[in-house]
């Protein structure tokens, strides 16, 4: 008999949000793979809870070595606890690895459900909730980012993403370069927390309160692109080819660059051209 992977989603801010069987595992678990055993040990103590188990370290930087490590002790027939800092395992924090491990060596996974700053962002900003993305943390170099940005331009549903508070005022302003200022979105801070705020506005609204600086664990919430009109009037067409050069681009991109975001034959914008001229 194998032992089970247990992912346990901890609270992201009041440690009172911790579900009871949270805490029955905490207190039982022979095995706890901790994000940070020091902030696993506060936990346990403001939750008044016992840990019983031996304790790991595991975090980004040994989650590999330690998956092996841990899928061992799966093998050997002990149950392993997965604990992070705040939410879920394998959703921007260490786990996913083990995860994939543990399910090609047939052993059996489970998860104690909780907390989750996605979700509750999600439902905090205003924005539709029927359909939306998570996008986890934005690449740090500029251009990266901006390429992953241009992958996200034309999303249509709601869009969660994770930043850190010194890169927020950055990564609002490449939002709003990439998806317009007035794009809909909401700041969410310090969720659960004695200084929970949110902050909903225009994307250029927003990254120019942040540029004073912002304090605490960030998720950002972004609407959906709206659906876009496709243009199949010439009139329609050969304006939108003028609006393009009257910007800078060369007649021939132009007509190119429309062609491919209507769905047209490069030949049916150029004879719109020539016919408005």
């Amino acid at each position: 008999m194998t032992g089970t992977l247990i992912l346990a989603a901890a609270p992201i801010g009041r440690a009172d949000d911790a579900s009871p069987r949270f805490r029955e595992a905490l207190g039982t678990a022979r095995i706890i793979a901790a994000e940070d055993t020091r902030r696993l040990r506060r936990l346990a103590g403001d939750l008044g809870v016992t840990l019983t188990g031996r304790i790991v370290s595991y975090y980004d930087q040994n989650e590999r070595s330690r998956a092996t490590e841990l899928l061992a002790d799966l093998l050997d027939g002990t149950d392993v606890l997965v604990v992070t800092d705040a939410g879920m395992p394998g959703v921007s924090d260490p786990g996913y690895r083990l995860v994939v491990e543990a399910v090609a060596a047939d052993v059996p996974v489970t998860v104690l459900p909780g907390p989750s700053a996605v979700t509750t962002a999600l439902v905090l900003s205003g924005l539709p909730t029927d359909r939306f993305c998570f996008e986890g943390f934005l690449p740090r170099k500029t251009g990266e980012r901006a390429a992953r940005l241009a992958e996200l331009a034309d999303e249509p549903r709601t869009m969660v993403f994770f930043e850190a508070p010194h890169r927020l005022a950055a990564a609002l302003e490449a939002l709003a370069g990439a998806f317009g200022a007035d794009r809909r979105a909401a700041v969410c801070r310090e969720l659960t927390k004695t200084y929970e705020e949110t902050r909903r506005g225009g994307l250029g609204d927003l990254a120019a309160w942040a540029a004073d600086g912002v304090k605490g664990e960030i998720t950002v919430v972004v609407g959906g692109a709206p659906p876009r009109t496709v243009l199949t009037d010439p009139a329609e067409l050969a304006e939108a080819v003028f609006t393009r050069e009257a910007a800078g681009v060369s007649r021939k991109d132009a007509i190119g660059e429309i062609a491919q975001e209507n769905g047209v034959p490069k030949k049916v914008v150029y004879s719109a051209v020539l016919a408005a001229k």
